[in-house]
């Protein structure tokens, strides 16, 4: 191998980029401090961007830090996947050996995706949290890595980068929080057009405030001075600075290429274009180093030795003296790891290969395919089968690209970059037909197809069709968020199969189009499913036919569950076992659990779920281990088991953290927030809710949270944050599949937001639009809050005059659902019997007892919110109705409730209940502790008591007129009082303002019983 040599183009002084320089060891110093730095390093070919990483990171390692260098490494126009992650995690192995190894501890068969050296990846079947679980563990291998030591990972040239690799990029920039680590990008702005793929990465990532970006210049005339005099080891005269800095615009590597053609004497260079300025300084190498420049051009971005011998075929003395001439001549340079060539900058290489002619072009590829066929020990293995691939389609050879292209396309899905693989399964659908027939025939599913079960025939023996490369693809767009492009493929393949008799494989691609129809909000899904089960019905058990019953149970479950659901539900677990299909059959037991719950079978459906749960944990079935820690929970928050709920939430979260399941824990977080609210932990429910929102790669967890949030935003009386948070979950949901665990809390939300608004009209027409879709068999859970929410809503109105028409219908619609919806579960009996309560109430009707049996339905229940609302209540109805013998036990349940509601910080409640308290003068806390605020709930909201009697009468319904006569004064005065209350109460109008009233128990009722209109 070649020692170092001189290169002379490349000028010794490091000029200019002072600023840069300083941006870029302010994230050094700020990374030693533990705080993670991103930065983003553009600017045209040949401006320098290298030269300044590699001023930056000879510094850094100066300084003390690990410096791990990747490129993304081009072959033709194909780029690896992965490769500058892979290239940089070797660096780090190379320096921290001891430390990478304990940071992927436990972890190798994932992490071996992207580092092969630590051993055999994992196999099995492919999900949509695959590429996501293995991004996860980079990031935090990462940060254990730099936790003891600062490292700077330099990625260079991001504008050849793979789909995966810029994925995995985004994903590093977004959530690495700790580790003294410096991650920077570099990348060619001037390749940046209109529909390259890193365009819409970096408009990402100029919203990420974490990210800092350096866009470097040109240099100017006295730069470009400087840089002259540093290649030419003397001050050039300022004639000849002029002219190149006129020729080369300032560009650094044409610079150096115009200093060098200058002082060689090659003055035509300044008159030619620089293309050809490069190509003359190739052209004045001997042939032979002209010959290996051109072999080199074409290998890609860095060739081996050993490989550029077998396909240079010269005697090695000669290739090593062409070789020498190339370097000595500043055109190639020896790679960064020692064991091969580059050119010294990539606008040479281009050039050189653009100059090859097409039969050259072929023929290269040809011999760098015939060299590695030969000895594929001549690049690295995780490299092999891309660039066979590579090499055989640009040789245009179609018999020998087929299967390298669907080699490479496996190994890309092995290593979770399934956008390589969609691009490769594309090249080899393009390669079919130009294929010969006995190439095809030579070629098996088992061996390059897994995704379409075999249903009948031997994947060993059965030859590979088109149509299995069609299925491959769509599953692979579908896992890479390609989704249009997956749709259009599974078109494709319904189009081809509308001539053959296939009912299982054409059932299966309109189950593949069902989930992409969702994913894209185009949709429920629904017809597909169907077309799917029309397609099977009536054919013996397979595996198709059992994911096809599985899929109709789910879909029933979450949108129309009821006995048809529950049928189909039976049949996929029967047929899945029938046929071993095990992820099936686990999947369709936790629909047919959960369906059970809801029909009534409450112990035998939940003896379903926790043994799934336990089957696919102990097996790490990483899919259906995070759908158990969903539903499961869920379920038992359904029938108000939110203790044993939480245990398994918080199981389900050290699973999915260690899996790296992102999206079930997405998942599993909402369902810990609406368990926690249950339980009265709200501050843990609020931070649960939170973190659902950030971790959820969905819209359906980021609604959950926002549910959360919005109750707990009411509750504590902060109306316009509910609404906000309303608002939020109603858009994250969006109408284009509706479902009952979506709709109807956002319905009972949108009732609670209205009526604390003093907008009765619109929570009645809230009302008014669910009962009218109905409550489906299993949706108790979501009806009975949402019924009792109207229920209280028309309860609290009772005295408005307002309320009066079209009340009796709205009770009587209440009243009519109840009557139908059903109570298996004690949570839901309480909760009927709560609700007939205030619809007693809300006709003038509540007595004690009623009042009595609610709390005693709710006190074994362990839902301390829920709790202390009716104890106020009972408490309200003893003080209203008992005598005074009762006053002692009114004390004690008004003491509790406002005990948990100054707990929770549910102010409305304690508002409420201390403002009975004083009406009733019953003290609430002991005589020696301070009193939280004013005596009187008026003076806290700061009203003058004249304030007060114009807000009783407007709470009562009065005109200005009628309030000027009951108090006389004019009506001009009566105005400007209701104005100064409005304002006091934060409200925009008399109703809100008598909603707060009403509220808050300002006025006992029988001072708001309205006299004649006035």
């Amino acid at each position: 191998m070649l020692g170092a040599v001189e290169t002379r183009s490349v000028s010794p002084v490091f000029v200019g980029r002072a600023e840069e320089l300083g941006t870029l060891h302010d994230a050094l110093v700020r990374a030693r401090e533990g705080e993670p730095q991103a930065l983003l390093i553009g600017g045209e070919a040949g401006v320098g961007k290298t030269r300044l990483v590699e001023e930056f990171t000879a510094a850094a390692r100066r300084r003390g830090a690990v410096v791990a260098l990747g490129g993304c490494v081009e072959i033709g126009a194909d780029g690896l996947p992965f490769a500058p992650f892979s290239t940089a995690l070797r660096a780090l192995r190379r320096e921290l050996p001891g430390e990478l190894t304990a940071a992927a501890a436990g972890q190798e068969e994932e992490l071996a995706r992207l580092l092969p050296e630590l051993g055999e990846s994992r196999t099995g079947r492919h999900d949509e949290d695959g590429m996501a679980r293995l991004f996860e563990l980079t990031a935090r291998l990462l940060e254990r890595v730099a936790a003891e030591h600062t490292v700077v990972l330099a990625l260079e040239d991001l504008h050849w980068a793979d789909a995966s690799t810029r994925h995995l990029l985004s994903y590093l920039f977004r959530t690495l929080r700790t580790g003294r680590l410096v991650v920077l990008a570099t990348y060619r702005s001037d390749d940046i057009h209109r529909r390259h793929p890193l365009r819409p990465l970096l408009a990402e990532l100029d919203r990420l405030r974490t990210i800092r970006r350096l866009e470097l210049a040109r240099f100017n005339r006295d730069e470009v001075g400087r840089q002259v005099a540093g290649i030419l080891a003397q001050e050039p005269e300022p004639d000849q600075v002029d002219a190149i800095f006129e020729r080369s615009d300032g560009n650094a590597f044409f610079v150096e290429e115009l200093a060098v053609a200058a002082h060689e004497g090659c003055r035509t260079g300044l008159a030619d274009s620089l293309r050809d300025l490069l190509l003359v300084r190739v052209e004045g190498l001997p042939e032979s180093a002209q010959q290996v420049a051109r072999i080199v051009a074409e290998g890609g971005s860095t060739v081996e030795y050993r490989l550029l011998s077998a396909v240079a075929r010269l005697a090695e003395d000669d290739l090593i003296e062409a070789l020498r001439a190339a370097v000595n001549a500043s055109i190639l340079a020896p790679a960064p790891g020692g064991d091969g060539y580059r050119f010294r900058h990539s606008l040479v290489r281009e050039a050189v290969s653009d100059d090859l002619l097409p039969g050259e072009r072929s023929r290269l590829n040809r011999r760098y395919a015939e060299a590695l066929e030969s000895d594929p020990a001549l690049v690295p293995a995780d490299q092999r089968a891309t660039r066979l691939a590579s090499y055989w389609y640009h040789a245009h050879d179609a018999a020998k690209a087929l299967p390298a292209v669907l080699e490479a396309s496996v190994e890309a899905r092995r290593r979770h970059a399934y956008s390589e693989q969609l691009r490769l399964l594309e090249r080899a659908m393009e390669l079919w037909d130009a294929a010969p027939d006995d190439v095809r025939r030579t070629l098996r599913p088992v061996d390059y197809a897994e995704v379409y079960p075999p249903c009948g025939c031997d994947p060993a023996t059965t030859p590979l069709r088109y149509l299995d490369l069609l299925a491959e693809a769509a599953v692979a767009g579908r896992l890479c968020g390609e989704r249009e492009r997956a749709l259009k493929i599974t078109k494709r393949a319904l189009r081809l199969l509308d001539d053959e008799d296939d009912s299982l494989r054409t059932a299966w691609f309109w189950i593949q189009r069902s989930r992409l129809v969702q994913r894209l909000a185009r949709g429920d899904g629904w017809k597909e499913i169907a077309t799917a089960q029309d397609l099977v019905r009536g054919l013996p058990p397979s595996e198709v036919h059992a994911e096809v019953l599985a899929t109709v149970a789910h879909w029933s479950m979450l949108r129309e569950p009821g006995p048809e659901a529950l049928t189909a539900a039976e049949r996929a677990v029967e047929y899945a076992r029938m046929v071993g299909a095990d992820e099936i059959e686990s999947n369709a037991r936790l629909t047919l659990g959960g369906l059970m719950v809801e029909a009534g079978q409450i112990e035998a459906g939940l003896a379903h779920l926790y043994e799934v749960r336990d089957e696919v944990v102990a097996r790490g079935l990483a899919a259906v281990v995070g759908r158990s820690h969903v539903n499961l929970p869920s379920t038992l928050e359904g029938i108000g088991r939110s203790e044993e709920a939480v245990d398994i939430l918080r199981e389900g979260l050290r699973l999915t953290c260690r899996m790296r399941l992102t999206e079930s824990e997405g998942w599993v977080r909402g369902n810990l927030a609406e368990s926690l609210i249950s339980l009265g932990r709200w501050d843990e429910a609020a931070e649960a809710a939170v973190s659902a929102q950030r971790h959820g790669q969905t819209a359906a967890p980021y609604g959950a949270g926002a549910n959360s949030l919005a109750f707990l935003a009411l509750a504590r009386g902060q109306v316009p944050e509910a609404a906000r948070h309303l608002a939020e979950a109603r858009a994250s949901y969006g109408p284009h599949d509706p479902m009952p665990q979506h709709d109807l809390p956002i319905s009972c939300l949108t009732i609670a937001v209205a009526a604390a608004e003093g907008r009765l009209a619109d929570a009645r027409a809230e009302l008014a639009r669910t009962l009218e879709s109905g409550f489906p068999l299993g949706t108790q859970r979501y009806a009975w809050p949402l019924l009792l929410q109207a229920a209280t809503a028309e309860a609290d109105a009772r005295a408005l005059p307002a309320a009066r028409d079209g009340r009796e219908q709205v009770l009587d619609g209440i009243f009519g659902t109840v009557k139908r919806l059903t109570t298996h579960a004690p949570v839901w009996l309480a909760h009927e019997q709560w609700v007939r309560a205030e619809l007693h109430r809300a006709e003038g009707r509540s007595v004690p007892d009623t009042w009595s049996e609610v709390v005693t339905a709710f006190e074994p229940l362990g839902r301390p919110y829920d709790l202390a609302r009716v104890r106020y209540r009972l408490a309200e109805s003893l003080l209203t109705c008992g005598g005074e013998d009762e006053r002692e036990r009114a004390t004690e349940l008004l003491r509790l409730a406002h005990t948990v509601a100054r707990h929770l910080g549910a102010r409305p409640l304690a508002d409420a209940a201390t403002a009975l308290g004083r009406r009733a003068r019953l003290p609430l806390t002991p005589a020696a502790e301070p009193g939280p605020g004013p005596a009187d709930p008026v003076e806290a909201l700061g009203l003058t008591s004249r304030e007060r009697d114009v807000l009783r009468l407007v709470a009562a319904g009065h005109t200005n007129r009628r309030i000027a006569q009951e108090l006389f004064i004019s009506p001009k005065t009566a105005s400007v009082h209701v104005s100064n209350i409005l304002g006091k109460l934060g409200v925009s109008g008399r109703g809100e303002a008598a909603a707060v009233a009403h509220r808050l128990g300002l006025f006992p009722a029988e001072m708001l019983m309205p006299g004649p209109a006035g």
